[in-house]
């Protein structure tokens, strides 16, 4: 009993302290130390091997793409290849269609394989500009946002982020994964998603609501350590970046393609994360080639990429660290052995396993580092089809891990946007949390089918 209240008190610990801006680090460390307390574990064996064993393991397993993913977001913001698409998308778009214009932006770009924070810095002048001129209120720019970058682009086949990438390890499946289901859940996700922003957008101009600059965002939670070192970053690199010559937009969107078809190509030959890291190099060598002449800080964005990349990784590796401390807690296993015997098809068990932890921890990559370890030899030997449980693996990754102490989210709102929780995790949430959740719902049942 002691050992329950421990695992769930550390947890709650873990969301508390994140969202009061507290250092990941910090926070899985002192809700490690809790659980251990709690559980009646040794500290020290606690700390200096499950702690650090979880933490090395993710850092050797994933630091690599970590580093080429971030570094590749640095070189497409150097060049003003990032802010080349957006352009292209405003004027494909227009006003009259600003919500989705931003929507699109935020996909294409992401779908490539483009940081998260590359995505927001790039895109948000564009958003103000779209939405001043359509006088549409200013609170729908962090949802759409958001929904273009991590709702369905994240968990659909073929994609080169992180989250599509980590199950191929557990698995022994590529990227493409999940086949006709896994498509038909992504372009539902973003249906569905745009047919939802669209009305809400609609209805709040209706009801007399216009464009107008929030005043400066206060009395909301810190924005976490990682955040804030992106932020400062980006800001940094996009001093002066204003009336800069822009490249082709061809030349642009050439890289991202590039990622994305090499990545599916070579992960039916090589390991799916040897793959990813040579699809991410030729992305950037392909985005430096191809626009030689705007390269403003060749060994900038490689310093900045790396720098991020570090800093991003070790923050997931706290989480994991934390995962692999509860996984020794008794308590832990009464809570998986519940999972397996959830009623109903035999995914629901992966699919929530996979949902409720990556809720806790605040993040998709971590939440997976966590929990496939344990759920995916279990489920293996059931002998269930490996590319079913890699996509609902994938999509239920991008379920609760968008609560409001999301890193991304938070950054989102109040450093890129300066708004506040209160006026837009609304749609946040209905966007990035319960569309994907009915969405892993339909493809449990489907999988289940067919």
């Amino acid at each position: 009993m002691l050992g329950m209240v421990g695992l769930i008190g550390s947890l709650a610990l873990l969301i508390y302290m994140t969202m009061r801006g507290i250092n990941i680090i910090i926070a899985a460390i002192a809700s490690s130390v809790v659980l251990t307390l709690a559980g009646g574990l040794n500290l020290q064996e606690a700390l200096m091997k499950n702690y650090m064993e979880g933490f090395t393991g993710y850092f050797s397993s994933w630091f690599l793409i970590f580093l080429a993913g971030a570094i590749f977001g640095k070189v497409m913001e150097d060049t003003g290849c990032a802010d080349s698409i957006a352009n292209w998308v405003k004027n494909k778009f227009g006003a009259k269609h600003a919500v989705l214009a931003v929507v699109a932006a935020c996909a294409i770009m992401t779908f490539g394989g483009v940081s998260l924070f590359v995505v927001g810095f790039s895109v948000y002048p564009i958003a103000v500009s779209l939405f001043r001129q359509s006088n549409t209120p200013h609170r729908f720019i962090p949802p759409a946002m958001v929904f273009g970058s991590v709702a369905f682009t994240m968990t659909s086949p073929y994609s080169p982020e992180i989250q599509n990438i980590i199950p191929t390890q557990f698995f022994n499946t590529t990227p493409a994964a999940g086949g006709w289901i896994g498509i038909l859940i992504g372009v539902l996700i973003a249906i569905s998603g745009a047919l939802y922003l669209s009305r809400v957008v609609e209805k709040a101009k209706a009801n007399g609501e216009v464009f107008s600059l929030p005043p400066k965002a206060d009395g909301s939670a810190a924005v976490p350590d990682e955040a804030t070192h992106e932020v400062a970053a980006t800001m940094e690199a996009r001093q002066g970046m204003a009336n800069r010559p822009l490249p082709n937009v061809l030349f642009a969107i050439l890289p991202l393609a590039s990622v994305i078809v090499l990545l599916n190509i070579l992960s039916k030959f090589i390991d799916p994360t040897a793959a990813g890291l040579a699809s991410l190099m030729l992305g950037i060598a392909l985005c430096w080639i191809l626009n030689a002449k705007f390269i403003r800080k060749f060994w900038g964005a490689l310093a900045n990429g790396s720098q991020d990349a570090l800093v991003a990784v070790a923050n997931t590796c706290a989480v994991v660290g934390f995962g692999s401390v509860a996984k020794t807690v008794p308590a832990f296993q009464v809570a998986v052995d519940g999972l397996l015997s959830i009623p109903g098809p035999e995914f629901l068990g992966l699919a929530i396993g996979v949902t409720v932890i990556c809720g806790i921890t605040g993040s998709a990559s971590g939440g997976l580092g966590i929990a496939l370890p344990i759920l995916a030899p279990i489920y293996m030997a059931k002998g269930l089809d490996p590319g079913a449980m890699h996509r609902i693996s994938a999509l239920a990754s991008g379920g609760l891990d968008s609560l409001p102490h999301n890193g991304y989210i938070v950054t989102t709102i109040r450093a890129v946007c300066n708004e506040t929780h209160k006026r837009t995790y609304k749609h946040i949430f209905v966007l990035s949390v319960v569309i994907p959740m009915i969405a892993l719902l339909l493809a449990v049942v489907l999988y289940s089918i067919f």
